[in-house]
């Protein structure tokens, strides 16, 4: 029996690809458990519809992100965050401060940051995804 599979099973496959199984595991077992479905012809076309929907809006996605990406090269950005008289600061800068900083909608895996960023002063940071880079200066001044 052809089965679209719901979620990942171990040893038979991955969400969201069709499996040939045996037709009691396929009924007493996957079905049963909500972890996939008969491949009927109207299913398969509705979830190949679906998957090249999700794959259309993922491509939109990407490109929207190396525009911004590409839209941030050479810009200085400056944060302001409590520190001590010695500069150093009471929390850590990470990415996710950082892509919260540019608004820009940047994941916070693209901020490539080697860690958290302890002190005030200027850092030099790259931001890298999908194939395009942008050099930033991240200015880290006392609140």
């Amino acid at each position: 029996m052809k089965v679209i599979l719901l979620k990942d099973v171990a040893k038979v496959g991955q969400h969201g690809t069709i499996k040939d199984v045996a037709d009691g595991y396929a009924m007493n077992f996957l079905i049963a458990r909500g972890l996939a479905e008969q491949a009927t012809p109207e299913k398969v076309r509705a979830f190949e519809a679906q998957t090249k929907a999700e794959s259309d809006e993922k491509a939109k996605r990407e490109g929207e992100v190396k525009t911004l990406i590409q839209s941030l090269e050479g810009r200085r950005v400056e944060m302001k965050a409590r520190a001590t008289e010695k500069g150093g600061l009471f929390k850590a800068i990470t990415a996710a401060d950082i892509a919260r900083l540019l608004n820009a909608g940047i994941p916070t895996d693209a901020i490539m940051l080697e860690k958290p960023i302890k002190a005030t002063g200027e850092y030099a940071m790259k931001i890298s995804q999908a194939g395009v880079e942008a050099n930033i200066a991240l200015v880290i001044a006392s609140a």
